[in-house]
């Protein structure tokens, strides 16, 4: 108290100043519209930019629960979209079945290292054995492929990326089911080539390249890219195509695991199939 009265006495002149000031200000607002307009519109601009800046960091720090929840709520939605289920039509009758069995599971995962600028790019996503991964799991981002679970622990798992020079996905187009492989061509993230289009197809810069579902790992119709460069060899049946990659790898940090729940039969009834 002592100190705050010594502080009162050596600045009184200044605090009476101010004091003045403060009367006199409000004076003017109490009678002057247009001054009163002035400090007012001031006051709100100064007032509206120290929250917009208060609310600006808040999102910041908040944006990965957001991304964290969205990523949560896109599975929930992929799991019970049609893509995610089996038809079986059972006829006339069932015993303990429905209609709609679910074929794919989708597992939200975050991806904490990849590699996009070698002949063969991997990825670590934070899902492993515990939580139900397992090899020859597809894995994709909300804007289409990403690649395919080679290795797995208990908490992570290693993704062969599509940017890899084993990487070789099922295709088609979407405009008219004609299918093709998509596989990289080991220079640019950015693109990749479709192969397998003969030179009868009606093919154009912009059609639309989607996975086939012809394969145990992707269900059907998830993006892969847009037709880019098109060119057909003198003397070749096929044409030489260059895809523009819907996933941006430079950039991405969610996706996907998907397990197909019915592989297993499907992989045994092929290996019986190849046996005979």
């Amino acid at each position: 108290m002592r100190y705050l009265l010594a502080l009162l006495k050596r600045f009184h002149f200044f605090f009476f100043f101010l004091l003045l000031e403060v009367i006199a200000v409000l004076l003017i607002v109490r009678h002057t519209n247009y001054q009163r307009a002035t400090i007012i519109n001031a006051t709100n601009e100064l007032t509206g930019g120290v929250y917009s800046t208060f609310t600006g960091v808040t999102e910041y720090f908040s944006l990965k629960q957001t991304n964290e929840r969205l990523t949560r709520e896109y599975a929930e939605l992929k799991n019970v979209s049609p893509g995610a289920y089996y038809v079986s039509d059972t006829g006339s009758f069932y015993v303990n079945d429905s209609l709609f069995k679910r074929q794919f599971r989708y597992r939200p995962a975050e991806i904490i290292a990849k590699t996009i600028d070698k002949r063969n790019n991997y990825l670590m996503m934070n899902k492993g054995s515990r939580m139900g991964v397992a090899k020859d799991m597809g894995v994709v981002s909300h804007n289409g492929i990403v690649g395919i679970v080679v290795g797995v622990s208990k908490n992570y798992c290693s993704v062969m990326s599509l940017l890899h020079k084993q990487s070789r996905i099922s295709a088609k187009l979407k405009k008219n089911n004609q299918l093709g492989s998509v596989v990289w061509n080991g220079m640019d993230y950015r693109h990749a080539t479709l192969n397998d289009i003969p030179n009868h197809v009606n093919i154009n810069i912009g059609d639309t390249v989607i996975t086939s579902g012809y394969s145990f790992i992707f269900p059907s119709n998830i993006m892969i890219g847009t037709v880019k460069k098109v060119e057909l060899p003198p003397g070749e049946n096929f044409y030489d195509i260059t895809i523009a990659l819907s996933t941006d790898f430079s950039v991405i940090r969610h996706g996907y695991i998907i397990e197909n729940l019915m592989q297993q039969e499907q992989r045994k009834l092929q290996g019986e199939t190849t046996d005979d």
